[in-house]
């Protein structure tokens, strides 16, 4: 699918397959230096709890990168059903887990193999049963509808060329009193179209 805008294209799978390849990259070789930071330095510029961290597994860990804490906005309660969407290599989805366990769920969704992978590992590796890892998309999320009390997302919408998809979708997996926890970028003036079409500023 591609975006119309005065008469060029922006063509949505060259971006994705570039997002993809880049956080492939996260996954598979996170001392390789990015753009932007990751890891347990972002955590902590983001203001992660320092007990929230203990006992995530370093692999998860060294591949975090998102741009806020959906945990800063609300509680997590024991028993609720979480989906985190752009879940990346878990580290949300694991911190979500211990948060609702044992009677809670957690359901973290990413198009990123690698990153699912690192997910499935690190979950079994500290024996998290409540928490799964499902290959899919923002805009079509592998969730029942009204399933989830929280959707969290971080760093998700900023490289989605329409906003209006993926929170619709949240919406739908949503329970009516559910609750939207979303770190994210915001910019403060509009970006050009020129820059919109431009992939290497989507995936850096």
């Amino acid at each position: 699918m591609s975006e119309q805008k005065h008469g060029k294209l922006l063509d949505r799978s060259e971006l994705r397959q570039a997002i993809q390849k880049e956080y492939q990259e996260v996954a598979l070789d996170p001392e390789k230096g990015f753009h932007f930071f990751i890891g347990r330095p972002l955590a902590q510029m983001l203001g992660y709890d320092e007990a929230w961290l203990e006992g995530i597994p370093e692999a998860s860990v060294e591949s975090f990168a998102g741009t806020g804490n959906p945990f800063s906005l609300g509680e997590i309660k024991p028993g609720e059903h979480v989906v985190d969407v752009g879940c990346g290599a878990g580290f949300d989805s694991l911190i979500a887990a211990r948060m609702v366990s044992p009677k809670g769920r957690v359901i973290g969704v990413d198009m990123t193999a690698a990153m699912i992978e690192k997910g499935r590992a690190a979950a079994a590796e500290v024996g998290l049963d409540n928490v799964e890892f499902r290959k899919g998309f923002g805009e079509d999320l592998p969730v029942p509808d009204g399933w989830a009390d929280v959707v969290i997302s971080n760093g998700m919408l900023n490289l989605m060329p329409d906003k209006s998809a993926p929170l619709k979708e949240m919406k739908r997996v949503l329970k009516p009193t559910g609750r939207l926890q979303i770190g994210d970028i915001l910019v403060q003036k509009a970006v050009s179209d020129g820059d919109k079409r431009d992939i290497d500023l989507w995936s850096g």
